[in-house]
This record gives C-alpha cells, sequence and structure tokens, in this order.
C-alpha cells in the first residue's frame, strides 16, 4: 500500500526554486484515431486475409508503474515523475501511527 500527499514541495525548473507542487495520478487519454500507428494498422486490417498482425495475450506484469503528475502551484508547469509497482495506491489517505489503538 502506497499512500502519497496530495501535495509536495519540490523544484520547479520553470521557476529556478522549490514551490509547492499539486499532486495527481496520470491517466492515459483515449488514443488518436489520427495517429500514425492507427492509420498504418487500419489499412492494413481492410479487405479479406483476417488478422494481420499478432494480439498479445500472455501479459507478463501484474502491475503497472505509477507515475505522479506534479502541477506547480505558482507557474503551473507540469512534469511527471515514475515511482515504484504497486498493486495499491492512495493519494491524500491517512497516515499511519505509531503505537495507536485501533478504533472500530
Amino acid at each position: 500500500m502506497v499512500n502519497i500527499p496530495k501535495a509536495r514541495n519540490t523544484y520547479c525548473a520553470r521557476c529556478h526554486k522549490h514551490n509547492k507542487f499539486k499532486v495527481t495520478q496520470y491517466k492515459k487519454s483515449a488514443e488518436s484515431k489520427q495517429a500514425q500507428g492507427r492509420r498504418r494498422y487500419d489499412r492494413k486490417q481492410q479487405g479479406f486475409g483476417g488478422q494481420s498482425k499478432p494480439i498479445l495475450r500472455k501479459k507478463a506484469k501484474t502491475t503497472k508503474k505509477l507515475i505522479l503528475r506534479l502541477e506547480c502551484s505558482v507557474c503551473k508547469w507540469k512534469h511527471q515523475v515514475p515511482i515504484k509497482r504497486t498493486k495499491h495506491f492512495e493519494l491524500g489517505g491517512e497516515k499511519k501511527r505509531k503505537g495507536q489503538m485501533i478504533q472500530f
């Protein structure tokens, strides 16, 4: 379980100093139908002849690497930082306290 705060103080390359950054999780956007690879694939698939390119079915990894998207609160400059692989990820959750009683 990885718990990361929603804000972090880190270096901004545009401001040339440390600022407060807003942290969000990167999410892949929808694929463009005009991308060169998509156009090439669609052209190759046309007509008779069935599936022309292999479809990968043996998935090797069980997790993806997490990518954090940092946005400077001053100049709105954004950059992305990859972190380790994890199955459970939490953004801005409660911090674990040492020696606390468990409450129900």
